[in-house]
């Protein structure tokens, strides 16, 4: 199975930045597609961030484009999230994301990381 292990969540004021960081350890054959998700209290999960591992194409939520930025080192198994111009409204528990192969035949499954908190005060 596949395990994800974020780090770098934390506190933040208005303006500042954090980096965020999820390592896919385990049973890989393949990764798909690795991502953040975020969840603010009494709001339903949201995408932040994809990255295709094909290609290298990358899709954000309209909420943080041209402030997040997704990177992926795929020798590593990882994938970032640089935060820029952090605002109130992003503190959340963000999660990562993946799709993945555990073994060759497998199909591909979400897993999803423990979650980090993020908190941005005004």
């Amino acid at each position: 199975q596949v395990q994800l292990v974020e780090s770098g969540g934390g506190l933040v004021q208005a303006g500042g930045s954090l980096r965020l960081s999820c390592a896919a350890s385990g049973t890989i054959f393949s990764i798909n597609n690795m991502g953040w998700y975020r969840q603010a209290p009494g709001k339903q999960r949201e995408l932040v961030a994809t990255s295709i591992t094909s290609g290298g194409s990358t899709n954000y939520a309209d909420s943080v484009k041209g402030r997040f930025t997704i990177s992926r080192d795929n020798a590593k198994n990882t994938v970032y999230l640089q935060m820029n111009s952090l605002k109130p409204e992003d503190t959340a528990v963000y999660y990562c994301n993946a799709l993945a192969k555990a073994y060759w035949g497998d199909i591909v499954r979400t897993y999803w990381g423990q979650g980090t908190q993020v908190t941005v005060s005004s």
